[in-house]
């Protein structure tokens, strides 16, 4: 484990079921009725879901007719992402009220390192209570927090009295509580992960530690190396106030398939648009472009260019995509196409803004979700 003087007072706080619980509020004829954030239609996909569709086998990313036939009475509510974010903002303001150590990770999540705070509190389990407390008098949702010494126990933590509750980890039960976890509650461990370990004999905190660094590298690659300093409480990553996107992309899933690349043109530009608006808010260019095509048998393909200098500009995104879209013949007829650029580049000004030690005001200006 960590040495003391590295131990840190981690907060993750999560919100329960957030843009289901935010239509709940919203329309109180909702509220203990299973609901789905997302589309019902033949190409629709569920966003979030309510806890009384959960029970039902209702999950975020699931086919909309998929969740249907798991649940009959669900109601589907379109997003609104306006409505989220105006929340977001209402929580996260709460945040910057207890420390400016905070990392957002989506609207719904984020990481506070609490170990020197705003009001001078000692107990990181006292604030997290008095946080959730607070967000659910600001905005009447629920939230649930786990504490611990890194990131990562934090965040596993958080799953554990979901919804509406908290779980502390204290330094001296770190390792105890990695030991009995099973490995499929460990994130960062997917079911492919997962699986695999499983064949190597390997089921929980416990049997992982059991393996050398040389046996899981040789299995894991570098990630393997990770799995060994987790288990032992090591994971030294810090807070970081302020989460740089690797990439900014946009994407549409069409309601017919596209055979032609005449119509996929047509596609790109539409596309494109909303990608130069992504791009022009966050103030970013790139060097490289990714066209993403999503077959109609759901394999997925991406063709990828890196060129020898950063673009911003709408109608280069719509040149350079629509000649990988020609690289090569499609394979089938497409459901999804999406256009992302990454290895970004930031603008002189936000350059000159992040030597200014603003970090609320930072985020905000980045648009950074919550």
């Amino acid at each position: 484990m960590q040495d003391d003087a590295d131990l840190r007072k981690i907060i993750h706080i999560d919100m329960d079921a957030f843009y289901a619980s935010v239509e709940q509020l919203d329309h109180p004829e909702l509220r203990g009725h299973p609901i789905a954030v997302g589309g019902g239609e033949a190409r629709g996909v569920v966003a979030a879901a309510s806890y009384e569709a959960r029970k039902y086998g209702v999950r975020s990313a699931m086919s909309g007719q998929v969740a249907k036939r798991n649940c009959p009475e669900l109601i589907f509510v379109p997003p609104r992402f306006d409505r989220y974010k105006e929340i977001s903002q209402q929580i996260k303001n709460i945040f910057f009220r207890y420390t400016d150590l905070v990392e957002p990770l989506s609207l719904d999540e984020a990481y506070l390192d609490v170990t020197n705070n705003k009001v001078g509190a000692q107990s990181a389990t006292q604030l997290a209570e008095q946080i959730r407390e607070e967000i659910f008098t600001t905005t009447g949702l629920t939230a649930s927090a786990g504490i611990s010494i890194n990131k990562f126990v934090a965040k596993v933590a958080s799953d554990y009295n979901k919804p509406n509750g908290q779980k502390t980890v204290p330094p001296e039960e770190v390792l105890s509580f990695l030991a009995d976890l099973d490995i499929r509650k460990y994130h960062g461990i997917g079911k492919v992960t997962a699986k695999k370990m499983y064949h190597l004999g390997i089921f929980t905190g416990a049997d992982l530690k059991t393996k050398s660094v040389d046996f899981l590298t040789k299995h894991f690659g570098k990630a393997g190396a990770g799995y060994y300093q987790i288990v032992r409480g090591i994971h030294r990553s810090p807070v970081k106030p302020i989460r740089l996107p690797k990439s900014v992309g946009a994407e549409r899933t069409f309601r017919q398939n596209l055979s032609s690349e005449l119509y996929l043109e047509d596609k790109i530009n539409e596309i494109a648009l909303a990608l130069d608006q992504r791009i022009q808010r966050q103030k970013v260019s790139g060097k490289t472009i990714t066209l993403k095509l999503k077959y109609s048998d759901f394999v997925i393909q991406t063709r990828s260019k890196t060129l020898p200098f950063f673009i911003a500009d709408k109608s280069m995104i719509v040149a350079h995509a629509k000649e990988l879209l020609y690289q090569e013949k499609l394979q089938n007829s497409v459901r999804l196409l999406g256009i992302s650029i990454s290895n970004l580049n930031r603008t002189e000004k936000l350059a000159t803004d992040l030597s200014k030690d603003k970090a609320a005001p930072l985020i905000e200006q980045l648009e950074i979700p919550f």
